[in-house]
């Protein structure tokens, strides 16, 4: 990750199409460094309908260059295999047929060497391409940088998929042996911020990239309220859990207390209680149960179940961001190699954790902004299509590239969603 973080400083000091062939050249190898030391079977594998395989990921992400960049605009480009158009189409159906999601861990062939050849000949193209200082009008660098922040939200999965297909394997292996920081004890409960009434401004605006959800920027009305310090701890969800808080229904939404009886929910995805307490899995294999953590891998149920019993609630997404525009982005990232949430820091000025560690739930359904439109042609499935039965998440996680961020950025997920990385905050009415 030095090597990134040194490439990133020069992409950051170059102009124009020299500056996205080194961002294209640092996103594309941060991609293929996060299957370093895995076998072809760890890449091959699909644990679950929702994950895919890491292979697969690196190959639909070569898809997209390929697809909608050199095809349309490269003359002379030599697709690699014509039937890769199928195998890593996604959910583009406007671009045509699509291997069944929840088969994709069956792709025994292309193989995963095969499938680097493939990235290998697409960033061969895609350096000749961006080589040309006049090859890329405004609307074909729109397409590479969004093409860039698609493959980060892929890296993400990448580990947020692997970590579920390693968790499936009783000998509870280790991704990386990550350097794993406990963190210091608490020293207090949460405390709150508070924030007035009115007008405020949400969403982005500008040249700057941005995905088309998080936008146009509107006008909102909040009522006076208060956020949380920090993130929900894995000790103060213990709490719940030894509360009852799985067998109390009046704790519950329906939906989530079906889940509960039908699913056998009792603590959060990836603990385990043993004879010497609880355990949980990460990244770097399983540890102790350390309580300062935030707590990881919760559904929109069970976030909403704990605000509930703690006697607050979940934030809006109009209020986390308007509290958000004025923090700084720092946080715990996918460039700081830990792969886990770790503690809050001991500062106490503004709210901490805002940023990385894990995705925060919203209250907010994930729907469109007043006056959104989704972009033309195929690019335009990307968002919008999915604005049906999701929450809103939002902060970025441990698995989050930290340049991949901001406070307008709106994740969504289902709210039985529990094997990405997210946690809960609380809020409450001033």
């Amino acid at each position: 990750m030095q090597r990134l973080r040194s490439l990133r400083k020069s992409a950051g000091n170059a102009h124009g199409n020299a500056s996205l062939a080194q961002e294209y050249a640092l996103i594309r190898g941060a991609s293929e460094s996060l299957a370093e030391g895995l076998s072809p079977e760890d890449c091959t594998i699909q644990s679950m309908p929702d994950a895919s395989p890491v292979k697969w990921h690196l190959a639909h992400t070569t898809w997209f260059f390929e697809t909608f960049v050199l095809e349309p605009a490269l003359a002379g480009y030599r697709i690699f295999h014509p039937y890769f158009r199928v195998l890593f189409n996604s959910y583009y159906n406007s671009v045509g047929d699509k291997h069944p999601r929840p088969e994709r861990g069956m792709l025994s062939r292309p193989g995963f060497e095969e499938v680097l050849a493939y990235r290998g000949h697409v960033d061969a193209a895609m350096e000749g391409f961006l080589s040309s200082p006049t090859s890329t009008d405004a609307r074909r660098r729109e397409l590479i940088e969004l093409g860039l922040n698609h493959e980060q939200q892929h890296q993400e999965l990448v580990l947020t998929d692997l970590k579920h297909l390693l968790s499936r394997n009783p000998l509870l292996p280790a991704y990386r042996e990550a350097p794993y920081r406990p963190g210091a004890s608490l020293h207090s409960g949460l405390e709150w911020h508070r924030y007035p009434e009115g007008i405020r401004q949400i969403g982005r605006e500008g040249d700057s990239f941005h995905f088309d959800n998080e936008g146009p920027r509107h006008r909102v009305f909040l009522n006076a309220y208060a956020l949380a310090d920090r993130l929900v701890t894995n000790g103060e969800y213990l709490r719940f859990i030894e509360d009852d808080g799985y067998r109390r229904p009046e704790l519950w939404l329906s939906e989530g207390w079906e889940n509960v009886r039908s699913l056998s929910w009792r603590a959060p995805l990836y603990w385990r209680k043993s004879e010497g307490g609880w355990r949980i899995f990460g990244l770097s294999g399983e540890h102790k149960l350390a309580a300062n953590e935030p707590v990881c891998h919760v559904s929109y149920f069970e976030a909403d179940a704990y605000a509930r019993w703690a006697g607050a609630r979940l934030p809006g997404e109009a209020e986390w961001e308007s509290a958000a525009e004025s923090v700084d982005r720092t946080g715990n990232f996918l460039e700081d190699d830990i792969f886990h949430p770790v503690a809050a820091p001991s500062s106490t000025a503004g709210p901490r954790q805002l940023f990385g560690d894990v995705w925060e739930w919203t209250s907010s359904t994930y729907g469109p902004y007043p006056g959104y439109r989704p972009a033309p042609g195929a690019v335009g499935e990307y968002n919008g299509k999915f604005m049906c039965n999701q929450y809103v998440l939002r902060g970025g996680s441990c698995a989050t590239p930290r340049s991949h961020i901001r406070s307008s950025y709106r994740n969504f997920f289902p709210a039985s969603a529990r094997w990405q990385f997210s946690g809960i905050r609380l809020a409450r009415d001033a």
